[in-house]
């Protein structure tokens, strides 16, 4: 009986083995030859990952781009994340990526990634799903925007925070900057407060999510990965009572039809905007809910952290963007808030995001896979084969950029075009960031506050790393002092 288990087994892991040489080897000893110039590495399935995955400053391009360009070019061959990839860090073949979406690319993260962000999830769902997903998102922003409720949310958060700072010498401001966005979001996605109890309870739930989706994907019970599978179940089940419950209270049925008498209840947040969709599944608007999280939690709170971290090294793009918002305040009253037209008069705050996005690199690359075979120029993409634009090695490209392409330069935005090929901070095509100029408000009403009312400096060296999502290795600790 023994024996014949091992005779099962045995046949078992020679199927496995020959499923997987005809399913994934075998497709990859036919293009090959096809593909551009690289190497797949020696590590089984694995490839290459772990040396592209290597961490290294977020305002360099890091060892294996640099060695694997200077040996094959822009556009390279590898094995990456089990997969055999097509590697660009050329700018003309990544636009041609991102405006071929659904046509002859399609979005292709790892498996284990859907399982945390979820199956409808605006991040990894494609075709008619994805575009209803980002119509709803680009509504919300463009009604959302330039509101005076909105604008005035994020400036007294700002200075409720700035405020926190009076008579401490040194703040973590990455905890800071996390602790404004989340406010902000919190309040215009799901309209609680900070000292509202639910608020604690998603925050909580929200950064184990946050663990997982950056951990190893691997379901087994205790790791970072599973806690966070756990955690989006948890907020999930939140976000579907307070759907239920603010139904009830503004008589909003299943069907998005609303009484007119209870309009002036409304909170006009996110999720009030959401309940009168219906083109939409439940899952799909607690997932919309949980990718607004975590657009405007984390990646703004980096984007506030590079552009703090780079003013504290160049004195005078700090003293020219001071100038800028003392003319701002200027003109207004004492307590008078900040409103749409101030904010486009925020000239050089936008080259200085714009800089802090290039160098700091927030997002490295994107994942895609190729939906046929592809030409262009000299290189076949094969069908089925993994596809990596990489933002940083185009962000960070002398030949694109000048020979200080590695230093914050402000300034070089003053003639630059923020919306050509060589800046792609918020991706492209059809998956362009809908929430972009979001962070970039606060981000800069943020700064307008903070550079009127306190000096700082870097406390000790500290260094945003791409692990490849972008991390502070210590919070970026700053010396404050109050003007």
């Amino acid at each position: 009986m023994v024996g014949g288990l091992c005779f099962v087994v045995l046949v078992g892991l020679v199927g496995l083995v020959l499923a997987l040489i005809f399913n994934h080897f075998l497709p990859l000893l036919l293009n090959v030859g096809l593909a551009p110039k690289g190497s797949f590495g020696w590590m089984p399935l694995l490839g290459e990952t772990l040396t592209f995955l290597k961490p290294h400053p977020s305002n360099s391009i890091g060892s294996f781009l640099q060695n694997h360009i200077s040996r094959y070019g822009k556009v390279f061959k590898s094995h990456l994340f089990c997969s055999p990839t097509i590697v660009s860090c050329d700018q003309e073949l990544n636009y041609f990526i991102l405006q071929n979406e659904d046509k002859l690319f399609q979005c292709s993260y790892p498996k284990p990634i859907h399982g945390v962000l979820g199956k409808s999830s605006m991040l990894v769902v494609v075709g008619d799903t994805h575009k209803r997903l980002r119509n709803m998102a680009l509504t919300l922003v463009g009604t959302t925007k330039s509101k005076p409720e909105y604008l005035n949310d994020i400036e007294r958060t700002a200075i409720q925070i700035l405020g926190s700072w009076k008579g401490k010498q040194q703040v973590f401001f990455c905890e800071e900057a996390r602790k404004f966005t989340f406010n902000v979001i919190v309040k215009q996605i799901l309209g609680l407060t900070p000292d509202d109890p639910q608020t604690t309870k998603i925050l909580e739930d929200f950064l184990t999510f946050m663990k997982g989706l950056i951990s190893f994907p691997m379901y087994i019970p205790g790791t970072a990965y599973a806690r966070a599978v756990q955690a989006r179940i948890r907020i999930s089940s939140t976000v579907k009572a307070m759907v239920e419950e603010r139904r009830r209270r503004n008589n909003i049925s299943n069907t998005g039809d609303q009484n007119s008498n209870n309009k002036k209840q409304l909170q006009g947040d996110f999720l009030e905007m959401l309940l009168s969709v219906n083109t939409l599944s439940e899952d799909e608007k607690v997932s919309f809910v949980l990718d607004s999280l975590l657009g405007g939690y984390e990646t703004t709170s980096l984007l506030m952290a590079m552009a703090v971290q780079f003013l504290g090294q160049s004195p005078a793009a700090l003293q020219q963007l001071k100038l800028e918002h003392q003319n701002i305040r200027r003109v207004k009253e004492k307590d008078e808030y900040l409103n749409w037209e101030d904010y486009k008069k925020m000239e050089f705050t936008q080259n200085v995001i714009n800089e802090a996005l290039r160098c700091g690199n927030i997002v490295k690359f994107v994942h895609r896979k190729a939906l046929k075979d592809i030409r262009f120029k000299d290189y076949l993409i094969p069908s089925g084969w993994k596809v990596l634009p990489v933002f940083s090695a185009v962000h960070l490209d002398p030949s694109l950029h000048g020979s200080n392409a590695l230093q914050f330069h402000p300034w070089r935005w003053e003639t630059q075009n923020q919306t050509c090929k060589k800046f792609t901070p918020f991706g492209g095509g059809p998956r362009f960031c809908p929430g972009s100029e979001l962070a970039k408000v606060e981000t800069s009403f943020f700064l307008h506050h903070l550079v009127l009312n306190f000096r700082w400096k870097p406390e000790g060296v500290d260094q945003s790393m791409a692990y490849p999502y972008v991390e502070f290795q210590n919070g970026l600790p700053l010396k404050v002092e109050q003007i």
